[in-house]
């Protein structure tokens, strides 16, 4: 079972498959490694492509110390994993809490990041639901503990952002919900109390956002309605930056919309490989209405 051991002493268990440029993929809170078994097969024709589950997550090592999860921890292991499979640079794609780790990459390690994809990432980082949010986010470690994952899994499945999978793919959500049921109770509340519950606020981010040139793609659902302002924000703020926003689609962007998420990326990472994702013109200037002169 392929591991790497974080400067932290924490064991990652990791999957890899392809040759090429290497593609890395960051899940949500509620998945884990193989919540990007769909774009593992896809990318995998033309790109190395590497996907782990994060601290917490079995296979990997489940601290039972809320101390050692974080925003910023989250970003290290992702680099650390690199490092150890002596990747110089790769694109890094994550989804929900990976696309905050993927933001995050692209400040602290711009020079490793080829580009960056940044899905369904937004809870939390409006400044009116900040409150509400960590007081929830206590609320549901609280939960996991107390109901354990088997169970309680059955009532954070059917978020509001959620349904529209369930819609759409019953049997695709259905494995998604089961294999949210497996997750450690232990490690899902700490991830909960140390990653989300204290993760800042994007718009926070601002001013070190405007400096990051790393070519991103922001993909969001238009029912995943507290990542759509964020979403919009980002779009704003980063120069290199581009929004997809996929209609009639919640969270889970990679599950319930894979062809669309697989075929974006790829175009997405085609432009940026062949030097064609820019920052944006200065010509096209956002307070301009009409030319008139």
């Amino acid at each position: 079972m392929p591991k790497i051991k974080t400067s932290d002493g924490i064991n990652l268990y990791y999957e890899e498959v392809g040759r090429g440029t290497p593609i890395i993929f960051v899940h949500e809170f509620a998945g884990d490694y193989r919540s990007w078994e769909n774009q593992m097969r896809f990318f995998s024709r033309n790109h190395r492509c590497i996907t782990f589950s994060a601290r917490g997550y079995p296979p990997s090592d489940v601290p039972q110390s809320a101390d050692s999860y974080s925003q910023r921890r989250a970003v290290d292991d992702v680099a650390e994993l690199l490092n150890a499979l002596n990747i110089e640079k790769s694109h890094v794609v994550g989804l929900s809490m990976g696309g905050f780790a993927t933001l995050h990459f692209g400040l602290h390690y711009s020079h490793k990041a080829l580009s960056l994809v940044i899905a369904g990432a937004g809870y939390g980082a409006e400044k009116q639901h900040a409150d509400h949010f960590k007081d929830l986010s206590l609320e549901v470690a609280n939960q996991f503990e107390k109901q354990g994952s088997k169970e309680f899994a059955k009532t954070y499945s059917t978020g509001a952002s959620r349904v529209q999978f369930q819609n759409k793919d019953p049997r695709g959500w259905q494995q998604f919900a089961d294999m949210l049921g497996q997750h450690s109770s232990q490690g899902s509340a700490n991830t909960m109390r140390g990653v989300q519950a204290k993760r800042p606020s994007i718009y926070d981010l601002e001013e070190n956002l405007k400096n990051m040139t790393v070519p991103t793609l922001i993909m969001v659902g238009d029912e995943d309605d507290h990542c759509l302002q964020p979403g919009i924000f980002m779009k704003k703020i980063i120069p290199a930056s581009g929004l997809l926003i996929f209609p009639k689609t919640g969270h889970t962007l990679n599950l319930e919309e894979p062809h669309y998420f697989n075929r974006f990326v790829a175009d997405f990472i085609c432009s940026v490989e062949a030097g064609t994702w820019l920052p944006r013109d200065p010509n096209a200037n956002s307070q301009e209405i009409m030319k008139t002169s």
